[in-house]
């Protein structure tokens, strides 16, 4: 019983001092790349971090110097992964990416809805 709350005491404490002092050990693990790679927040970021080819050209966006916050934050992060992962180029992982969020939406690989309720007139 004296153990439980020894334990628990203990696992307390620990966890208000690492709470209390994470602005000074925080930065250590953001420096390993494996554990957290902050994204780009910029068109440029976005270029240098491989987000760009022929097809997807960010080149003028940054030679006009848009101000905007670059690509959307949740679907970068996704196409990054993918990317790592499957060890596919940009494009590949773009499509990839796409064709998942198609899936997910109910619509099919060649552009309608999978709605069996669905009417088309053509």
């Amino acid at each position: 019983m004296y153990l439980l709350y020894t334990l628990t005491l203990f696992t307390l404490i620990t966890g208000t001092l690492l709470y209390l002092t994470r602005a000074r050990w925080l930065d250590t693990f953001r420096s390993i790349p494996h554990l957290y790679a902050q994204l780009p927040t910029t068109f440029a970021g976005d270029a240098e971090a491989g987000l760009t080819s022929s097809t997807f050209d960010l080149s003028g966006n940054v030679a006009s110097g848009d101000s905007r916050g670059g690509l959307d934050q949740a679907a970068k992060r996704e196409i990054l992964r993918i990317m790592q992962r499957r060890r596919l180029p940009f494009d590949e992982a773009r499509r990839a990416y796409m064709e998942q969020r198609f899936a997910d939406n109910g619509i099919g690989a060649d552009g309608r809805p999978r709605d069996p309720k669905f009417v088309s007139f053509s």
